[in-house]
C-alpha cells in the first residue's frame, strides 16, 4: 500500500479477506479501478464489494481498462472521494491507474504541480498528466 496524502492510499490487487484490515487501519471507502476478469488470478469484484459492504465500509467500482480514462470515471472518483466520511483505499493491479484516476479527479482542486509532487512522494509518475491538472 502507498500512501499518497491523509485523504487516499493505492496499491494493487487486494483479497476479500484483506477489508478487515483495512478497516482497521481506518479506511472508511474502497474504490476498486480493475475490470472484471483482466487477470485469471483476480478475485471477483462482487467477493470484495460484499466484504467491504460487511464491514461498514462504503464501495465503489470505477473499472479503468484498454479502453482508457473518461470523464464520467473521472467525476466518479471525484464523488467516491468528496462522499468518503473517512481515508480512501483504491486499488488496480499495480495502484497506476487509481493514482491517475486520483490524479485527474483533484484537477482544479489542488495546484498540478502539487498532485505530481503527491504522486511522486507514493512512487508514481504523473507528470505526463501535467497538462490535464491545471486549473486552467
Amino acid at each position: 500500500m502507498k500512501r499518497i496524502n491523509d485523504h487516499i492510499s493505492v496499491s494493487g490487487q487486494i483479497q476479500p479477506e484483506d477489508i478487515a484490515a483495512l478497516k482497521a487501519q481506518g479506511f472508511t471507502t474502497i474504490i476498486n479501478n480493475r475490470p472484471e476478469g483482466e487477470s485469471p488470478d483476480q478475485p471477483d469484484g462482487a467477493a470484495i464489494e460484499a466484504a467491504a459492504k460487511a464491514a461498514g465500509l462504503a464501495y465503489y467500482a470505477i473499472p479503468l481498462g484498454r479502453e482508457g480514462v473518461s470523464p464520467a470515471m473521472v467525476e466518479a472518483t471525484k464523488a467516491a472521494l468528496e462522499g468518503s466520511t473517512g481515508p480512501v483505499f483504491a486499488f488496480c493491479r499495480s495502484g497506476t491507474r487509481s493514482t491517475t484516476l486520483w490524479a485527474l479527479s483533484q484537477a482544479g482542486e489542488l495546484d498540478a504541480g502539487e498532485i505530481i509532487a503527491q504522486a511522486a512522494e507514493a512512487g508514481y509518475d504523473m507528470s505526463h498528466l501535467a497538462g490535464h491538472l491545471s486549473r486552467d
